[in-house]
């Protein structure tokens, strides 16, 4: 179905989409996560949409409204959890992430289904579950502040999320407050719903996720059961806080090695390739091209043995598999999903490997970059991280795998519409490469 007419038919997602500016300042709401709760309506036949007022009515209790963002106290008063996010930058980062229109693509409440967002791919980031893809740290840990400060700063080269203009770091640091917020709500919100089917809350016999009525009832009961409820909500929040707060702890430091020549970049590939390191970058580049090509890697699986991005390219990120193969819903059985299409779904998009004779990468093309999306993966796709085999696959090759991935778009890199051969020029070739 196509998208434009999917949203002018359901009239009512025209008004909730995030990024619109019909809706006054002062009234904006955060629109609940209804594909996160209606896929478990669909797939396990339970009514959720009270479990999911009852999630939203928490996460706005806790963190407020996009005109009067706020913390709970419970936080705020935490030393160490205080420093999450500042508090007094919230309305500040609010603000900007309206006027600086990352709104237009990430959505007002971090959905990633701003009004533009069908207009990019991959679409822009949700932040609701917690995942960032490029990012210093393990595969499962948060990003950190300076990760997050870098994207905002610099951009996504060859994706639409382009540099901020005309923005001082004060107001950086006070997005990056914003966006960690935004997933901070959106993460636990996602959490809360879960709960209905991971502690199997009986909501077809009419219990309740957390019934408000029940923080001052007159009955007991009630209290306690609320009392109870908000604690789970309360312990949800903390364990995503400390995710935040342990992320600094998390990051994957790299060493250049001494013995293999590493360029930083192209231009420097360049002069190596006409410099005394000629001959060991180019037995580098064969190295790495092997280990691309072969089994233990595997790159040429997805990206082609070419590396032109032409292997694997059915699959999907996780944001899709999310409320798609996870609930058991096909991706490619489009009249399945209208439910969850009208409801606030993008419409699914495979995944697309990088096409590395383009000679642009998404996560920044530093060599430090490049080895942690190498060894660790990259978070939220199908890159999963390398598998070291002792005498075949070890860590020197992966700055072999480095140099030969950035050998493939040299020219493309520098500028040149010209892409760079597969292999080292035949005359300037190893002699290893006579077995090949």
């Amino acid at each position: 179905m196509n998208l434009c007419i999917r949203f002018a038919v359901v009239g009512l997602a025209a008004v909730v989409l995030t990024g619109c500016d019909r809706q006054p300042q002062a009234e904006l709401q955060f629109e609940p996560n209804y594909v996160h709760a209606y896929k478990y309506q669909m797939t396990e036949e339970l009514p959720m949409q009270q479990s999911l007022e009852d999630a939203n009515w928490a996460v706005n209790e806790m963190f407020g409204t996009p005109a009067n963002p706020k913390l709970p106290e419970f936080i705020t008063e935490d030393e160490d959890l205080a420093d999450v996010v500042s508090v007094d930058r919230l309305h500040e980062g609010q603000r900007l992430y309206r006027e600086k229109l990352c709104v237009t693509c990430h959505g007002e409440n971090g959905s990633g289904r701003g009004i533009n967002s069908t207009l990019s791919t991959p679409y822009p980031r949700d932040y609701r579950m917690g995942v960032f893809k490029f990012k210093s740290t393990k595969r499962s840990a948060k990003p950190t502040r300076d990760d997050l400060a870098e994207l905002i700063r610099d951009g996504i080269p060859g994706t639409t999320m382009t540099a901020v203009p005309q923005i001082t770091d004060e107001q950086v640091q006070a997005l990056v407050d914003y966006v960690i917020y935004l997933s901070w709500r959106g993460e636990l919100e996602r959490m809360l719903i879960d709960d209905v089917i991971n502690e199997g809350i009986d909501v077809a016999g009419d219990e309740r996720l957390i019934d408000p009525a029940g923080r001052n009832s007159e009955d007991e009961e009630a209290r306690e059961d609320f009392e109870e409820a908000w604690e789970y909500a309360e312990a949800y929040a903390i364990e995503i806080a400390e995710d935040w707060l342990d992320a600094p702890d998390d990051v994957v430091e790299v060493e250049l090695p001494e013995d293999i020549p590493v360029p930083a970049n192209s231009e420097e590939m360049n002069a190596m390739l006409e410099g005394p390191q000629a001959d060991a970058l180019l037995a580098s580049i064969e190295r790495g091209r092997e280990a691309f090509q072969g089994k233990i890697a595997a790159c040429a699986k997805c990206h082609g043995k070419e590396g032109k991005g032409d292997g694997q390219t059915a699959d999907y990120d996780d944001w899709t598999k999310d409320w798609t193969t996870r609930v058991n819903l096909k991706p490619e059985d489009r009249e399945s999903l209208i439910p969850l299409l009208a409801r606030g779904a993008l419409e699914p998009k495979n995944i697309q490997p990088r096409n590395f004779a383009e000679g642009v990468f998404h996560g920044g093309s530093a060599p430090e970059e490049l080895y942690r999306r190498i060894t660790v993966g990259i978070a939220g796709t199908p890159m999963p991280a390398v598998t070291y085999v002792p005498g075949e696959f070890e860590e020197e090759d992966v700055w072999h795998l480095i140099n030969f991935v950035r050998f493939l778009g040299k020219d493309s890199e520098s500028g040149q519409s010209e892409a760079a051969p597969t292999e080292p020029p035949a005359a300037e070739q190893p002699a290893a490469d006579a077995q090949t």
